[in-house]
């Protein structure tokens, strides 16, 4: 396999070989994607009151306090018809035209990464008094791959008869996307879910810079009007009064804490960087599954845009998962190159460097002084 090169040499006979994620093939069911629609391990224990406003940003304590109201008012029955069967309110769509709600049904956090947007979001679904089973918590991608996996309408029957769905990072990065999920949310609000989503990008800003077409651009303005939008300033947080990230180590080094540490994967950076164009990014989380700390070496530029956002969603749910990265070859500041960073993504290349660089820091202590 790819991270044998790696290793060859530096292989301390006594210890147990790390894995390597370029050898697994996960197969994730459908029903595992509805039952880990919930905070990621990174934010399961967050709440409005860990969360720690910069006195210099008003917005973020004023999220805080709209965001906690925003909970407190879900507490009621569900929708604007009152609790019932998913497939009763499906068909009440199809007999009539529902009326539609008094006001946005949703809160739309806008900011930059590293304000806290997600432990805002996921404190808000911790906040809302329902059981878990009527909150979903889920990445963008992750929602999509949901519809994929279950169908458009028995996504909307599943949902359908939740209190709250919380989107993060919500992109639009594929037209058919667009339409598939602006076509959901109005399913959804019109049954009475409420909505909370964040993103880089307010909401009728998304798909700037990456669309052109007419079409797409007025789905993107209709799906915005079903949110009030919160604007949350700041600077990053993994970076504020933190020591500058580690620089890479060299091979050997990579080589040896992979085989010191237990539930360490070892493999190098082309090789994971084509393995993960053989697996749908709606597994990569189960590719993490048990590894407890990624090691890699030969870290260079990512070649692509493709592999870029492959390494985005990757570096996503590492950082959700609290995956310290082990790296050697180029920092991870210099994976991307200027035309990406330049681009209609960039906001998500920056994400990815910013968590894969706390995620470096949180990596030192693998490696032998």
């Amino acid at each position: 396999m790819s991270h044998s090169t790696a290793a060859s040499g530096h292989r301390p006979v006594t210890e147990a070989a790390p894995v390597a994620l370029c050898a697994r093939e996960p197969h994730v069911p459908a029903d595992r994607l509805v039952a880990d629609m919930v905070p990621p391990p990174r934010f399961d224990s967050v709440r409005f009151d860990t969360y720690v406003p910069d006195p210099g940003q008003p917005s973020q304590s004023q999220a805080v306090t709209v965001l906690s109201a925003f909970a407190a008012g879900l507490g009621g029955a569900h929708g604007p018809n009152g609790s019932g069967s998913g497939s009763g309110r499906l068909r009440r769509w199809f007999a009539r035209k529902p009326a539609e709600p008094t006001g946005p049904r949703g809160v739309y956090l806008d900011g930059g990464y590293g304000v806290g947007k997600t432990h805002l979001l996921a404190s808000l679904w911790h906040a809302t008094p329902a059981p878990a089973a009527e909150k979903a918590f889920g990445t963008f991608v992750e929602l999509t791959n949901l519809v994929g996996a279950l169908g458009f309408q028995q996504t909307v029957q599943t949902l359908g008869g939740h209190r709250l769905l919380c989107i993060d990072e919500f992109e639009l990065d594929d037209p058919g996307d667009t339409v598939l999920i602006s076509s959901l949310l109005r399913k959804l609000v019109d049954s009475g879910v409420a909505l909370a989503a964040t993103s880089n990008t307010l909401p009728g800003k998304l798909g700037e810079g990456r669309f052109a077409a007419a079409d797409f651009l007025r789905e993107i303005q209709g799906l915005a009007a079903r949110f009030r939008p919160l604007r949350i300033d700041g600077e990053d947080y993994r970076h504020r009064g933190l020591p500058e990230a580690p620089a890479p180590y060299s091979d050997e080094q990579v080589t040896r804490a992979a085989y010191a540490t237990e539930g360490a994967s070892l493999d190098d950076f082309p090789g994971l960087l084509g393995h993960l164009a053989t697996v749908h990014p709606s597994r990569y989380g189960a590719l993490t599954d048990g590894v407890r700390a990624v090691c890699l070496t030969d870290v260079g530029p990512v070649p692509d845009q493709s592999t870029a956002l492959r390494l985005v969603v990757l570096a996503d749910r590492l950082y959700d998962r609290e995956i310290p990265v082990l790296a050697s070859g180029l920092p991870f500041d210099r994976l991307f190159g200027e035309e990406m960073l330049n681009g209609g993504y960039r906001k998500k290349y920056f994400r990815a460097i910013s968590r894969l660089t706390a995620l470096a820091r949180d990596a030192k202590g693998l490696v032998a002084q």
